[in-house]
């Protein structure tokens, strides 16, 4: 599919009710424009273009939020570079596109750079760097076969979360929630060591003006009965 083709199937999806909750969100929007279109239709909408890396990187440059996700989506992983990521972790200004870049079944998150990209990312002076390594460590965390995702490491990672979520702001402390929640899925120990963690932290109120959604309670997902029966807690 071209570019002036996937620009006129997303055009074609163009939900207005979902472009007025869009203005209303600015804090979030990083200042892009939108079509108004769900991730669910967005999802399958790139299913509809495939995967293409050249149309990817054509499509990001564009002003629009639901373009540059579906940028995201069709992209592939295995020809996504170190290069490619840093420019578009800048290019990231805000909210909703720092979660999709990655997490949410990230393209990024599948690619062979990307544990070594978390590592990095969580030292980084760049608040939207750290929210996508921690991001980045909740999707990896879903991999046994990722070999570098030692029990050790995973502590360190854990200790690390426990050392500063009090100096980051709530997206930053969102993604370290979905980061003990990855990790303290996996087994005991770990789910020991990050509940503790996710206690200290609390309740993340991540929407105090519109008061749609309940605050993310990470303790509370790591308690859950299907999770202690899963790892013979209960």
């Amino acid at each position: 599919m071209t570019k002036t083709e996937a620009l006129a199937l997303l055009k074609e999806n163009t939900n207005k009710r979902g472009i007025a909750n869009w203005n209303k969100d600015d804090a979030n929007t990083g200042g892009l424009k939108s079509f108004g279109i769900g991730l669910t239709q967005l999802r399958k909408l790139a299913k509809q273009i495939g995967q293409d890396h050249e149309l990817a990187l054509r499509l990001w440059k564009s002003d629009n939020h639901d373009v540059k996700v579906i940028s995201l989506l069709i992209d592939e992983p295995k020809k996504l570079t170190r290069e490619q990521a840093e420019e578009q972790v800048e290019d990231i200004a805000a909210g909703h596109l720092a979660h999709i870049f990655s997490t949410c079944g990230a393209t990024l998150a599948k690619a062979p750079i990307a544990f070594e990209l978390a590592c990095e990312w969580m030292e980084s002076k760049d608040p939207i760097r750290r929210r996508c390594a921690y991001s980045l460590i909740y999707e990896l965390s879903k991999n046994p076969r990722i070999k570098e995702l030692t029990d050790e490491f995973l502590l360190s990672v854990i200790e690390q979360i426990r050392s500063r979520f009090d100096s980051e702001d709530t997206w930053e402390r969102m993604a370290m929630g979905g980061a003990l929640l990855g990790m303290g899925k996996r087994n005991k120990l770990l789910n020991k060591e990050a509940l503790k963690v996710a206690k200290k932290m609390g309740p993340i109120d991540f929407n105090e003006e519109t008061g749609n959604c309940d605050p993310f309670d990470p303790a509370k997902h790591l308690t859950s009965d299907h999770l202690m029966k899963k790892l013979g807690l209960s």
